[in-house]
């Protein structure tokens, strides 16, 4: 475990600290080591630049430059039988050298074999779309931009996927605050009730990890389980946890946090 140490002021200081941990890189092998993976890399650099290429935990890593992207996502559909993009996304560097690492996981079934591509762009630079080759692209290149920030060039809807439309920030960047800014504090309750409501209301508390056991109507009370609207009084019994409906199931024992062990060992 790393030694503790003050995080005061830490959302106004550079975020590329001890705080985010970088972890070691795993080995990393020759192409030459794999017959499959040599030849289809050999394939894409007689029509694109590869920067860089290895293997690494049993899949092939390609550096290209960024505007090679669709040219080589289409090579690799109907040449190199890798069908599937199961995955695409981003790296926030910006604090080490203002650019994103971008990445698509690319799946052979027939040859049972993946690919990631790669390439970095600088901060504010949009990539281009590759929803037209793979469909699995549409709602990834959505999040992309709705948590990072990033456009893509030719994508058929280009609007946040998971927060509102009208959100300010991209929560994955590494500057975003964790528990969100001012306006994430005050977003449902400006929305709904309007700002001058706020004297009233207050603001959201976004601390996931925080748990008022006497608040009977928003919050789960762990050992203190009551009806919504429940009127709590500070000397409750602590109730027995179970973890099945009444009656159990059909030839599995009833647990409950008595009958049950937690073990500490994380090697077992």
């Amino acid at each position: 475990m790393r030694v503790y140490k003050p995080k005061n002021d830490v959302q106004a200081k550079a975020y590329y600290t001890d705080r985010y941990y970088v972890a070691p890189q795993v080995p990393k092998q020759e192409i030459a080591s794999d017959e499959v993976f040599a030849a289809d890399l050999e394939t894409i650099k007689t029509k694109f630049e590869v920067k860089e290429a290895y293997i690494q935990v049993e899949q092939m890593v390609i550096y290209i430059n960024p505007h090679d992207i669709y040219g080589l996502l289409e090579l690799m559909r109907d040449e190199l039988e890798y069908t599937q993009l199961s995955e695409m996304s981003a790296i926030d560097w910006l604090a080490k050298d203002n650019t994103f690492e971008i990445f698509y996981q690319m799946l052979s079934m027939t040859k049972r074999k993946r690919i990631r591509i790669k390439y970095f762009i600088q901060n504010g630079q949009a990539v281009d779309s590759v929803e037209k080759l793979f469909r699995s692209a549409d709602w990834s290149e959505r999040e992309m931009y709705d948590m990072f920030g990033i456009e893509a060039n030719g994508h058929p809807f280009m609007k946040r996927i998971l927060m509102p439309y009208d959100w300010q920030g991209h929560p994955l960047l590494k500057t975003y605050p964790l528990e969100g800014d001012e306006f994430a504090a005050w977003y449902e309750v400006d929305k709904i009730y309007g700002k001058e409501a706020r004297d009233i209301i207050g603001p959201e508390l976004r601390d996931t990890a925080r748990v008022d056991r006497y608040d009977s109507k928003r919050f789960a009370r762990l050992g203190f389980e009551v009806p919504k609207g429940t009127e709590i009084t500070e000397d409750m019994e602590s109730t027995v946890q179970e973890y099945q409906e009444d009656g159990g199931v059909f030839l599995i024992r009833k647990v409950d946090k008595e009958s049950s062990k937690v073990i500490d060992d994380p090697q077992r």
